[in-house]
């Protein structure tokens, strides 16, 4: 059997009637809005510190590194002079000094400076055309001992006096003493700064961040009169802040790093230049150790907790705040 053909007004009433649109998730925006509270004058001002901050942090480091390895240096050697004298044969009388020395235990190694290193020592002060055999100049001997069990001073200087009686031993005590003393002065004046900068910035974030926080007071209004609980607002404002304490004080840490590692480049580069020599020997080698970067990223947690934190406890005092007034219509100000 042939169907029969469906009547021309129930086809057009199907053709007529609403198709059903397919139900589509539009994306979810986050609560706080990124445009409100990313702004850049917040992320620069955290740069900025944290800057400042890890450079004084890292040149606190770098100091004490290069201090202690003065001392070290001048600890673990001793220097032995001799005077030229009529009739002494310096050479000879150098390498009765050096065996002398080697005698005595303790003592691991004895180097002679020999005239040409004496006479590149002379050179930046006398010129390179000048006779050393013309002038009075000490002749050296650098012994190096052992740290851990060091030579009996006395029986050194008497084993040198009996061999060479007008040799001489500088066991540089006295300027260790003072250079412990200007190494720790140096520190405590570099703790004393670092901790006047990390309070600056301390303030300077706590107050811009909670300038940031001003206006996105509407939003705590909004999600506190919709039902939305303290910590529940917190947290979102915890995560924003901290995204932006983090990029801030990464710039300013990454920019801190970048500065010693020029100037270390820079020194590497430079060698056996004037103003290089004069560097070194004021500030020594511009190179931060391991714990300078460490601190460094202790200062960029430190600041970034502090962004959060304050964010935190902006959005705790402004619930308050908002709950105070509603208890009390009679101190809401009207316009």
């Amino acid at each position: 059997m042939i169907d029969a053909p469906q009547a021309p007004d129930k086809v057009t009433a199907d053709a007529s009637r609403p198709r059903k649109r397919e139900a589509t998730l539009r994306p979810t925006a986050p609560i706080v809005p990124p445009s409100n509270v990313s702004g850049r004058a917040l992320i620069i001002v955290i740069a900025i510190m944290a800057f400042l901050s890890c450079l004084t942090a890292g040149a606190v480091t770098m100091v004490r590194s290069t201090a202690s390895a003065w001392q070290s240096e001048i600890s673990r050697e001793l220097t032995i002079q001799l005077k030229p004298v009529e009739g002494l044969e310096m050479d000879a009388a150098l390498e009765e000094i050096r065996t002398a020395a080697l005698s005595v235990p303790g003592v691991t190694a004895a180097s002679i400076v020999d005239r040409a290193a004496t006479e590149r020592l002379l050179s930046p002060w006398l010129g390179d055309d000048f006779d050393i055999d013309a002038l009075p100049v000490p002749r050296l001997v650098i012994l190096t001992i052992n740290e851990d069990s060091p030579p009996d001073y006395d029986a050194l200087r008497a084993s040198i006096s009996n061999a060479v009686p007008q040799a001489a031993l500088d066991d540089h005590r006295a300027w260790t003493d003072r250079l412990v003393a200007m190494a720790r002065t140096m520190s405590l004046l570099g703790l004393g700064i670092l901790g006047l900068i990390l309070a600056a910035t301390a303030m300077t974030v706590i107050f811009a961040t909670r300038g940031a926080m001003a206006g996105n007071r509407h939003i705590i209004e909004v999600l506190h009169f919709v039902g939305a609980e303290t910590g529940f607002i917190a947290r979102q404002f915890q995560k924003r802040f901290l995204l932006i304490g983090l990029k801030g004080a990464g710039i300013g840490g990454a920019a801190a790093s970048f500065v010693f590692l020029a100037l270390a480049a820079w020194q590497q580069l430079t060698r056996a230049t004037p103003l290089n020599d004069q560097a070194t020997a004021l500030f020594g080698r511009f190179l931060l150790p391991w714990s300078g970067y460490f601190w460094i990223a202790i200062v960029i947690i430190v600041i970034a907790g502090m962004t959060t934190l304050t964010s935190r406890m902006t959005v705790i005092r402004s619930v308050r705040e908002i709950d105070h007034a509603r208890a009390n219509p009679a101190m809401v100000d009207v316009d």
